[in-house]
């Protein structure tokens, strides 16, 4: 996002340094899906340069993602993004007061489309809650 646009979605599917996995139940990911992907550092090199300019990284739920991120930034001794995250479910209880306040549930109170556990479609929505926030007046 910049000046209140939405400039672009990116989605990258991420080559775990093992074929074990967890929670396919909710990602739907499978081994066969990611086997043949980059690995987090090849991928993360390139994201993080287009990270440069950023003021922060909004998610939903963000003390789980960046958690996540700082794990991989450490297990491949590359440095974490140098910005704050945001918390998309923090900011959807305080400038709207929705409960409970999962991403289905802030996308459908604010018309926002979601197919939810799509990484594109996560991180859309995310940027997307962000957005409307700034409209009724929120800054970072």
């Amino acid at each position: 996002m910049r000046r209140g646009r939405l400039l672009r979605v990116e989605r990258h599917l991420i080559r775990p340094p093992s074929s074990a996995f967890r929670f396919t139940h909710i990602h739907g990911l499978t081994w066969e899906d990611v086997r043949d992907a980059p690995p987090f550092p090849e991928i993360w090199r390139r994201l993080a340069a287009g990270l440069r300019p950023a003021v922060f990284l909004a998610a939903h739920n963000a003390s789980f993602d960046s958690r996540v991120l700082r794990a991989c930034c450490e297990t491949y001794g590359m440095p974490p993004p140098p910005v704050r995250f945001l918390c998309t479910v923090k900011l959807a209880r305080t400038v709207w007061r929705i409960f409970p306040t999962t991403l289905p549930d802030v996308c459908a109170h604010l018309g926002i489309a979601l197919r939810h556990h799509d990484p594109g479609s996560d991180a859309e929505a995310a940027a997307r809650i962000v957005l409307a926030a700034a409209a009724r007046g929120w800054h970072p």
